[in-house]
């Protein structure tokens, strides 16, 4: 397949996936860039380290600025998004395993807990 087939079919699949699909997605990205920085620190690959965390808070950034605020849900998600960004800052300022180590499973089990609502939001439960 050329590489405008391949775009092509990228942006088709994009454009037809549901809300929920796409936060999956979303959420998918950051914790991949999450495990890069990870591997990246054990490489002391600092510009890959930088660069995937500086993707995570960009993410994180992203997923509170599309909250929609008519939810009560939405003031607690922006605490917790507010607090996700304040540690991946201080992740790649300090260089900082120890606190990527433990913010990790935490956003993890944010994406996982998505997937299970629109699991059963599909099923109709």
């Amino acid at each position: 397949m050329d590489k405008k087939g391949a775009q092509s079919y990228k942006e088709q699949s994009i454009n037809t996936m549901t809300q929920e699909e796409l936060l999956l997605l979303v959420y998918d990205e950051l914790v991949m860039r999450l495990h890069r920085s990870r591997l990246a620190l054990d490489k002391e690959d600092i510009e890959l380290f930088e660069s995937s965390v500086d993707g995570c808070i960009a993410i994180v950034r992203y997923l509170d600025d599309t909250l929609d605020r008519r939810y009560p849900i939405s003031s607690e998600l922006h605490r917790l998004y507010d607090f996700f960004g304040y540690e991946l800052n201080r992740v790649k300022i300090g260089r900082n395993r120890k606190e990527l180590e433990r913010i990790s499973p935490m956003l993890s089990d944010l994406r996982d807990t998505f997937r299970t609502a629109a699991k059963n939001c599909a099923e109709g439960k």
